[in-house]
């Protein structure tokens, strides 16, 4: 058998109807799409999923509650009363509290949470840092760097 022998198998294929060819075609005059309306005319008459002006269900269902976000942010979480135990003027990373065995695997970028109290200077960078923790850091005599 060579490549130039294959052939659809006997009755898999069927001839393409022919739309508004004449009587004798089957399917002329208004060539089965009824005589009048939307749905008659040429063209696509609307897109999957119309409903005729109303929102349609695949835009009303995801307003409801409890539908998960489609690309949400991933941070890795730490909070406050985890680096009061870090050394005077330590430079807190991702990479750091790693090393330092604070957490365990890299959720994401950092992220710092302002639950717990601190009282050792610290410089903080982060990707996103909450208001309490910012204010928190900076009483203690720390430094925040934002990072973009």
């Amino acid at each position: 058998m060579r490549i130039d022998d294959l052939q659809p198998q006997e009755g898999s294929q069927h001839r393409k109807r022919r739309i508004g060819r004449g009587i004798a075609a089957g399917q002329g005059a208004s060539g089965g799409f009824g005589m009048r309306g939307q749905k008659s005319r040429s063209g696509r008459p609307t897109r999957p999923g119309f409903e005729g002006g109303q929102i349609p269900l695949y835009r009303r269902v995801p307003k409801l509650k409890h539908f998960t976000i489609v690309n949400p942010k991933h941070f890795t979480i730490v909070n406050l009363d985890q680096l009061s135990d870090l050394p005077s003027n330590t430079v807190v990373t991702l990479e750091s509290l790693m090393d330092a065995g604070i957490i365990t695997q890299n959720d994401g970028v950092l992220r710092v949470l302002g639950r717990g109290e601190i009282n050792v200077a610290l410089t903080v960078r982060a990707h996103s840092i909450t208001t309490s923790a910012k204010a928190k850091i900076e009483a203690a005599g720390g430094t925040v760097e934002v990072a973009a």
